[in-house]
């Protein structure tokens, strides 16, 4: 799948500083610990498609070992019973990213298997079923663009009961969807459109762009933290070169929009 207003594309950085698009697995692990040895409680991984790393497992078990709460953001096409079983004693949460669950809007958004083939509104049912029958936390998200902001996923979400429904408002960052965000991109109007046929429903996290931008502490795949609060990618140097506090100190992270955004929540009871 490519998702088309993917704000992480990363092509920046495969352009200049990491031609394979990603660190090797012993210095991904190194990340890791470093994040885990500073502090942090929590750790989710996200792509692109995670599912398409051959360590991830590795990353995940490492991370659960020293102490943080888990989490993989994926679009579930590869999320097999196998993966799920494997990883239950590190995995805590599964973040899967429902746009709609119409087969046509999920074409033009990019969520569709080599660009033709969706995920059928089937599958996403079953899915749910199958992440929950291994008891894993269940999250979901939504991002919000011109294609789906009329959709109607009261029925599903009621079905899947995730804790957390986050709806994100699609996001344009410079240098990352530039060419193909003009026709995804909505006003705050249309964005409202959507929140309010669902503000209903309990699990519900509302995130406009600017409730978005600088609110994430992430790292790119070259090792490096970086944030979006400019509406532009800023890379710090590499963690594994200056350590973490050295790098957190040339980032612009907004931790009050980070509370406020519902950032800060039970993710230890899932």
């Amino acid at each position: 799948m490519r998702c088309k207003f993917c704000f992480a594309t990363f092509q920046d950085v495969k352009q200049t500083i990491l031609p394979k698009g990603h660190l090797p697995e012993v210095e991904a692990l190194e990340v890791v610990k470093k994040i885990a040895a500073a502090g942090f409680e929590k750790i989710t991984f996200a792509g692109g498609e995670p599912l398409l790393c051959k360590w991830l497992p590795n990353l995940i078990k490492t991370a659960k070992q020293l102490g943080m709460t888990t989490m993989l953001v994926t679009n579930g096409s590869k999320l097999t019973d196998e993966f799920l079983i494997d990883n239950k004693p590190y995995l805590d949460w599964i973040a899967l990213s429902v746009d709609s669950l119409e087969d046509e809007s999920n074409i033009k958004i990019g969520r569709a298997i080599t660009g033709k083939k969706p995920l059928s509104k089937a599958y996403y049912y079953d899915l749910v079923d199958t992440i929950k029958k291994y008891g894993y936390g269940l999250k979901i998200n939504t991002v919000v663009n011109k294609v789906n902001y009329k959709d109607d996923l009261t029925d599903f979400i009621e079905y899947a009961n995730p804790q957390r429904w986050k709806v994100l408002q699609v996001l344009p960052i410079v240098g990352q969807n530039d060419n193909k965000i003009e026709e995804f991109k909505i006003t705050t109007k249309e964005y409202n459109y959507f929140f309010n046929t669902h503000k209903d429903l309990k699990a519900i996290v509302p995130e406009s762009n600017e409730e978005i931008k600088g609110s994430y502490v992430m790292v790119d795949p070259a090792g490096r933290f970086f944030d979006n609060a400019q509406g532009i990618h800023n890379y710090s140097k590499p963690i594994l070169e200056v350590g973490i506090q050295e790098a957190l100190k040339t980032m612009n992270y907004d931790f009050y929009k980070f509370k406020s955004r519902g950032g800060i929540y039970d993710w230890y009871n899932n």
